[in-house]
């Protein structure tokens, strides 16, 4: 009689369903390869530290810059929250569609591309910064590193 139970401890299935596919013996290839991108170097996918470091960056930045501003035009310090959200959006919005990369991109040697090679222009800038303001759409990642808002937007975050 077996329980189900193999020596390694506990269930096949719930092995393999922990321990992610890799350790089914998919091979999932490298974040970038389905795009047709290098492993490393320029131009491959970022990984989630350089963005995480841009992400912090932008929103102090922006913190910073609706501190003064409310407190130079008088606001109500309850408003500053809302004014760093859309600090936060017009900077994205505005510079990702003009060249690329926001502040802390640049800073985090990342920029934002589009997988056709065109521009981004105003058009997907605006989508992509919609979704990133959503929140959600930006946590739910593919294995190409891509948030919903790339996907939408059909672009990724590389290297420069």
């Amino acid at each position: 009689m077996s329980s189900g139970r193999q020596a390694a401890g506990g269930p096949r299935w719930t092995q393999t369903w922990l321990s992610g596919a890799r350790s089914a013996g998919a091979d999932l290839g490298y974040p970038g390869q389905r795009l047709g991108l290098p492993e490393e170097g320029p131009t491959a996918i970022a990984g989630y530290g350089r963005r995480l470091v841009a992400l912090f960056i932008d929103w102090g930045a922006c913190l910073v810059v609706s501190s003064f501003l409310t407190r130079a035009l008088e606001l109500a310090p309850q408003d500053r929250s809302l004014l760093t959200l859309a600090l936060f959006g017009l900077q994205s919005l505005v510079l990702t569609a003009t060249i690329g990369m926001t502040l802390g991109k640049r800073l985090c040697g990342i920029r934002i591309v589009r997988l056709d090679g065109r521009p981004i222009g105003p058009l997907w800038a605006l989508v992509r910064t919609l979704l990133l303001l959503a929140v959600v759409p930006a946590l739910l990642w593919d294995r190409d590193h891509r948030g919903l808002h790339d996907r939408a937007a059909n672009t990724a975050v590389v290297n420069i």
